[in-house]
């Protein structure tokens, strides 16, 4: 169902961040505005309606039968260039709680799979945004 919703790169990033977003069934106000700003970041808001698209999501979302291809089918669409860059955003939202879950983590290492990172990239990104995650939350560098 995913494939019908989801047909252009701009859709399948804000998708694949919505997916991370929600992976931990907790999405407040201060995520959403998170998230949201991420997206207007990359001037996404000019090309999608957020909550059209969140929407869609939340339709199909019990459909996903299998996480790795449907993550394989975004980070298709998306066809980053910068592909560490992207899992960065990733990390970020995953961390925006200040935690990361075991389902968080798993989703991580399966975007990484997806995007074809290598363990040292992974390993290294992720705890640059830990830091960054813990010198936001506690003002400690």
């Amino acid at each position: 169902m995913y494939r019908e919703q989801v047909t252009t790169q701009d859709e399948a990033l804000c998708h694949l961040f919505f997916h991370c977003s929600m992976k931990d069934a907790k999405f407040d106000e201060a995520e959403l505005e998170m998230v949201s700003g991420k997206m207007v970041e990359m001037g996404l808001q000019s090309k999608l309606d957020f909550k059209e698209e969140i929407i869609k999501y939340n339709n199909y979302k019990s459909t996903i039968t299998n996480e790795d291809a449907y993550l394989q089918y975004l980070i298709e669409k998306i066809n980053p260039v910068n592909d560490i860059a992207l899992y960065s955003y990733c990390i970020e939202i995953l961390l925006s709680d200040a935690h990361m879950d075991i389902a968080e983590d798993s989703l991580s290492n399966k975007i990484a799979a997806a995007l074809k990172l290598e363990t040292p990239a992974q390993e290294i990104t992720k705890k640059l945004m830990l830091q960054r995650k813990v010198i936001e939350t506690n003002k400690i560098v």
